[in-house]
């Protein structure tokens, strides 16, 4: 091989590397369903009726992210594992990690619940407590909400996580 075409062959190779990291960075600001094994993501679902109250109290919508939509769905399936509703499950864990862990944008909130069967009930759930709505109705700007179930008792744990 000639040294101009390894050169190239390398430029072409970086060119493609760069590429590649430059949509996987994108990834985090996409607004398609979170993956995380064990939850689902109903932001989706939950997105039309977050907006329509927000929209009640003269607040702007909120849009769906990819960052929001992981940690829903990451606090959902601890809970589901621990079967337990709690936002910190264990000795040493810790909120603010797991918001950047997730590359949330702070500042952030997180509502949850369990045993509802729809995310129209885990919803109005939300709304049912004030300091739920008092999250939904903040300031933020982006929302995830997820589901999972617990493998031993089959009950379901919703997380919703809104961020600036």
């Amino acid at each position: 091989m000639t040294p101009n075409l390894v050169l190239n062959s390398r430029r072409i190779f970086l060119l493609g590397c760069g590429s590649a990291l430059l949509v996987t960075a994108g990834c985090v600001t996409t607004t398609g369903p979170a993956k995380v094994d064990g939850a689902t993501d109903d932001t989706r679902a939950a997105l039309p009726l977050v907006n329509e109250l927000r929209k009640k109290h003269g607040l702007s919508p909120l849009s769906a992210s990819v960052p929001t939509g992981r940690a829903a769905a990451e606090q959902a399936v601890r809970m589901a594992k621990a079967n337990q509703m709690s936002h910190l499950i264990g000795f040493g864990d810790d909120y603010g990690a797991r918001m950047k862990r997730n590359d949330v944008p702070l500042p952030a909130a997180e509502n949850i619940a369990s045993g509802q069967t729809t995310v129209t009930e885990a919803v109005q759930a939300w709304i049912d407590s004030p300091k739920h709505l008092q999250n939904m109705l903040g300031s933020y700007n982006r929302v995830g909400v997820a589901v999972a179930r617990s493998p031993s008792t089959n009950r379901t744990y919703w997380a919703m996580v809104l961020s600036a």
